[in-house]
């Protein structure tokens, strides 16, 4: 991520944001893998690393989420970074609801995952940049962390902080499909990768405010010196290396089978 640093000074890449998007996407490719071997080719082995790295996947893909908004906080093109990104979610959905099928691997659709919610998200924020740059960061921060907690439950039909304050919602509301992408569903809906709005946006958000955070106290030295070259080529290279991961994992598997037969 590049940051220009004066009027008359060229921009310096902040190295630590891609290392840190680096890490995140790497431990991401190999949950996938995990995934794919295991859940959809049945390989023992991987199923119990999925198993294993289960509990710390919502940890890696937080981060992932939290850095794409504070680089999107710094950048003046995200209407047309949004559209690329959807543009791969859609690719990622006709995939695996059309093609994937075809070679009877099954159970892998994806109707909203990551993809889709960042693509969302960062749309979200063009549109509403100007709105929400006037939001004192500290407030926004502050009210990230209150309303991720309180829509966590959405897909479980209530709202609220638990026993402290829980809100019923209609269900009428689940009956269908429509309102996916907000966390409401229907009880048969599935999705391998699922990424709702809500409450995942909260944590975006918080990513947007922690960049202005930054931006206003300047970024220290130590964030632009580099530490891991294979980390930050992963993260500067993000969106092309999650795009082609998992097809390129699926191959593999495949090929394996193949192999075993």
């Amino acid at each position: 991520m590049e940051r220009k640093i004066d009027g008359n000074s060229p921009k310096r890449r902040i190295h630590l944001l891609d290392e840190i998007r680096g890490l995140a996407v790497f431990c991401m490719v190999f949950y996938h893998a995990y995934y794919v071997m295991g859940d959809m080719y049945g390989m023992v082995w991987a199923k119990k690393l999925y198993s294993f790295f289960m509990p710390a996947e919502p940890l890696f893909a937080a981060l992932f989420i939290a850095v794409c908004g504070i680089s999107c906080s710094l950048s003046h093109s995200n209407l047309r970074r949004s559209l690329k990104i959807l543009a791969a979610a859609a690719f990622f959905t006709l995939a695996t609801v059309l093609i994937l099928p075809a070679f009877d691997i099954r159970g892998a659709e994806i109707y909203f995952g990551i993809l889709h919610f960042l693509g969302f998200s960062v749309l979200i924020y063009g549109l509403g940049k100007k709105a929400l740059d006037r939001i004192n960061p500290y407030f926004g921060l502050t009210a990230c962390a209150v309303l991720y907690p309180f829509f966590s439950g959405i897909s479980n039909g209530s709202l609220g902080y638990g026993e402290l304050l829980n809100i019923t919602l209609p269900q009428v509301l689940y009956q269908h499909d429509w309102l996916v992408p907000l966390g409401i569903y229907y009880g048969s809906f599935s999705s391998a990768d699922y990424f709702p709005l809500l409450p995942f946006i909260f944590i975006f958000f918080a990513g947007i405010f922690i960049g202005r955070i930054i931006m206003i106290k300047g970024f220290p030295e130590y964030t632009y010196k580099k530490r891991s070259a294979f980390l930050g080529w992963l993260g500067t290279h993000a969106f092309i290396v999650y795009v082609a991961h998992f097809p390129v994992i699926a191959g593999i598997a495949y090929l394996i089978e193949l192999i075993k037969k």
